[in-house]
């Protein structure tokens, strides 16, 4: 539970100098004093109800004094007035009447709770058809509130029960649905008092037991450098389960910010700061810009006083002078487009204090050439007509080059669809211009709440979704689905392990501008300003990321690390390579947290891979020099043992421990001696796994053998053909040669089928490599030219230790870049790394081995 909502013991009267305020309207905005802004309140039919006195249930018939749950209070029903009988002169027919009278005055007196009239009256207002019993049920759950947050009181010394009843009255102003406000009432019940969540779902529902769940849920998340994984991925996955938790928590805040005047001066601070880092920019991203605007001036108010202070009086001694131009403006723009046959509203745009703070600190200007920029607004009925009202104004006055976005062929992530124009007015004064449908602007007002505009159903507690507009209902028919990013949200807290890094892309996703880009299908993507091919690539699915090596826009070709423009037409080329993976220097100028998220989790994997790789090649160097028999042992279960009882839940964790350097290889070969009875014993293991021929070869090969040994000859001079370049791993023959010993070569090397011809001198060999062995291997690269990219192969291969002997480069005319490199290597196995860092280099789509018999590894 917040700070300044924390129940108090006793009641604290409130000060006299501070008398409890109107209630206001969500779409209204704060133009008053600082004072008046944040003592912006919704308690006065609250406390005028609280005054009210209702009865106690008697011991008998209360419940909770029986030991169990209390039972919903009724409200108390007025006394029918019975009328005594008229000893009089007077006709029967004056009796009737005052009968009549009397009749009439008893029904038309107030059913509900007088306390929930303010409330109902909204709720009526957004739906005149809403039932009877729907409205019973918003009452139950008032009074069970009521009598479960009994005795409790704010830190105002207001009963509590004003709270989650000022937080429901801005709910209904939004349009909310019977479930949301229910779940409103009951906001704080789980969490405060001792009403379970059990008995709230046998109450009220699964809908709206699931709402105060996750509102509770909510309510324990904290922000800040500390956070914990739990509970931020709690927001996450309450919020993308249902959008209506955190419409709640939203409204929740804005009530709280309205009373923060009770808190301690540092306290307000902080929870001022968190709901400009955090609350006011997702009411943005949900399109609850009415939120937005009241979040921003309350925490802007309470941060920087003096700066509020003075914005408020310079609004208020230019307003009048704006006002009279804005009424000529809007006065030619109605009397055009009644000229041109076109029903619209037209009306001033207002500015609000904190974006007009904004402006001045990011654009650098002063307050004049801000609050001196006239905004109207155009609402009109049909998507037709905000375009012809579009060229009537365009008509009228010439539009300022680069200030036109249609955000009606391109919806924001947050549903928001308008047009946007700034022209040059009357008087040479320029004039931004919004035009929409009136259902797009109850879409920009309210955002994800405008979807919850209710139609109720003849279900207990449900509602349904609507769009109200029967020609984009198809396309909106499923409205939160549409909410792309809350998805994006959803991906990002299962992807980040780290708390503060997913709160960090949080926080940066929530401040950025976008831009809109098009795939080659016409489907548009939205990305932050400054985005790459890179960002494209990964929001278009990860695998297509991270196999990204090009980039066409708008038909041309241009690096990695280009800049996106608004209507880009992008295309990436990818690599079919199975090894294919992302560059580390796209760290470097990546935007979107999805892409920087996705290459790092990719990087982690692949640092684990290449320690387990380097944890068994240390193992086997090791095992080597104590002569122990290494595939026995690699292949038996004495390693899997060991691992386990060093605490390694399988054999690739102690080789990753061993390859990041918290192991030594040494010791883990000492303990598997150890396991195999003793020096002595390794010894016998190798005797009966080595075959005597190869042993006694070993024995007499120089340090230049070649790792082939001819079956049944010693001390021949063996060599590797050059033609196919055989490792490891490779089916070989020998050829006998005239004075150059025995040549070996792949068997499918295209000059054996002319060997076969003197079969007398062909052999029968096998590979027995030697830590001295040496191994020539040739392998093609085939990248999109560039500059750099030779010396980046070659760097590559530089890195992964192999001496390189040759390297042969040609481009086509299409710019495709063919590289041969041929180069030694000690161990075979060490080739497939080999080719998995040239495949990340930035440009290369396919790399493989090449012999003479055109095989591809």
């Amino acid at each position: 539970m917040p700070d300044e909502a924390q129940p108090l013991t006793a009641a604290k009267p409130e000060p006299a100098s501070a008398p409890a305020a109107k209630p206001a309207s969500t779409a209204s905005h704060a133009k008053n004093d600082t004072r008046g802004a944040i003592e912006h309140a919704q308690s006065a039919p609250v406390e005028k109800a609280a005054e009210v006195s209702r009865p106690k249930p008697s011991p008998a018939a209360d419940p909770a004094r029986a030991g169990g749950p209390p039972s919903p209070e009724r409200p108390v029903q007025p006394p029918v007035l019975r009328q005594p009988a008229v000893q009089s002169s007077r006709s029967g027919s004056s009796n009737r009447v005052r009968a009549r009278l009397a009749r009439l005055g008893v029904q038309r007196a107030n059913p509900y709770n007088p306390v929930l009239e303010p409330l109902l009256r909204i709720v009526r207002s957004n739906d005149p058809k809403i039932e009877t019993s729907t409205l019973r049920q918003i009452e139950r759950a008032y009074q069970v509130a009521e009598r479960w947050h009994r005795g409790q009181k704010r830190k105002s010394g207001d009963p509590y029960i004003t709270h989650p009843l000022a937080v429901t009255t801005i709910l209904a102003e939004l349009g909310m649905d019977p479930a949301t406000l229910m779940a409103g009432l009951l906001h704080d019940t789980v969490e405060d008092t001792e009403y379970g969540l059990d008995q709230l779902r046998r109450d009220f529902g699964d809908t709206v037991a699931l709402l105060v769940d996750g509102v509770t849920k909510l309510d324990k998340v904290k922000f800040g450098e500390a956070a914990q994984a739990e509970t931020v991925r709690k927001m996450v996955v309450a919020m993308a389960k249902d959008p209506r938790v955190l419409v709640i928590k939203l409204a929740d805040r804005l009530h709280n910010m309205r009373t923060m005047r009770y808190l301690k001066r540092e306290k307000q601070e902080k929870k001022a700061r968190e709901t400009l880092e955090i609350y006011a920019p997702l009411a943005h991203r949900l399109g609850m810009n009415t939120i937005k605007w009241e979040l921003e001036d309350l925490a802007f108010a309470i941060l920087y006083p003096k700066m509020y202070d003075e914005i408020v009086r310079l609004v208020a001694e230019r307003a009048p002078k704006r006002d009279e131009y804005l009424a000529i403006v809007t006065d030619e723009v109605q009397a055009d487009l009644r000229a041109a046959r076109i029903k619209a509203t037209v009306t001033g745009r207002p500015k609000h204090y904190y974006s007009v703070y904004q402006k001045m600190i990011v654009r650098g200007r002063d307050f004049a050439e801000i609050y001196d920029l006239v905004g109207i607004r155009v609402l009109v009925d049909t998507v037709r007509d905000c375009y012809a009202a579009l060229g009537t104004v365009h008509a009228r006055w010439n539009p300022v080059p680069g200030r036109f976005k249609d955000y009606i062929a391109m919806p924001k992530f947050n549903m928001y669809q308008s047009l946007h124009t700034t022209v040059i007015g009357p008087g040479g004064k320029p004039v931004e211009l919004q035009i929409r449908t009136f259902d797009m602007h109850r879409r920009a007002e309210y955002g994800i709440a405008a979807h919850w505009k209710y139609k109720q159903e003849a279900v207990a507690g449900a509602s349904k979704v609507r769009t109200d507009a029967p020609k984009t209902s198809a396309k909106d028919k499923d409205a939160i689905n549409d909410m792309a990013w809350l998805r994006q949200l959803l991906d990002w807290q299962k992807e980040t392990e780290d708390p503060g890094e997913f709160l960090e892309s949080l926080r940066f996703d929530l401040s950025r501008n976008e831009v809109f880009v098009f795939t080659p299908k016409g489907d548009v993507i939205a990305l932050p300003a400054g985005a790459t091919p890179i960002d494209f690539a990964y929001a278009v699915h990860t695998e297509v990321g991270h196999r990204t090596i090009g980039a066409r826009v708008n038909g041309r070709l241009v690096p990695l690390e280009s800049t996106l423009d608004n209507g880009d037409l992008v295309e990436v080329f990818t690599s079919k390579a199975p090894g294919a993976g992302p560059s580390r220097d796209w760290l470097g100028f990546v935007k979107s947290p999805r892409a920087r998220n996705k290459i790092r989790a990719w990087f982690s994997k692949e640092r684990r891979d290449e320690a387990i790789e380097h944890g068994k090649e240390a193992i086997v160097r090791a095992m080597r020099k104590q002569n122990l028999p290494i595939q026995r042992i690699l292949t038996g279960d004495s390693l899997v043992t060991l691992a386990h009882e060093m605490r390694y839940s399988d054999i690739s964790a102690l080789y990753a421990a061993i390859g990041e350097g918290h192991v030594s290889a040494q010791n883990i070969v000492q303990k598997l001696v150890q396991a195999l009875g003793g020096e002595e014993a390794a010894t016998e293991e190798i005797d009966e796994t080595v075959p005597p021929a190869r042993s006694r070869s070993r024995k007499r090969r120089s340090s230049a053998d070649p790792g082939v040994v001819v079956k049944g000859v010693d001390d021949v001079w063996v060599k590797l053909a050059r033609c196919c370049t055989p490792v490891p791993g490779d089916p070989i023959i020998g050829f006998v040669t005239r004075g150059s010993g025995v040549s070996v070569h792949r068997s499918d090397c295209v000059n054996v089928e002319s060997l076969s011809r003197e079969p007398e001198r062909i052999l029968e060999v096998e590979w027995a490599p030697t830590q001295s062995s040496v191994f020539l291997v040739a392998i093609q690269v085939e990248a999109l030219d560039r500059s750099r990219l030779l010396s980046d192969v070659t760097r590559v291969l530089s890195d992964q230790h192999v001496n390189i002997l040759s390297a042969a480069v040609q481009t086509s005319r299409d710019r495709v870049a063919t590289s041969r490199f041929t180069f030694e290597m000690g161990d075979p196995k060490h080739l497939g790394h080999v080719l998995k860092a040239v495949r990340g280099v930035e440009g290369v789509y396919d790399v493989y081995r090449v012999t003479s018999g055109r095989s591809r590894s």
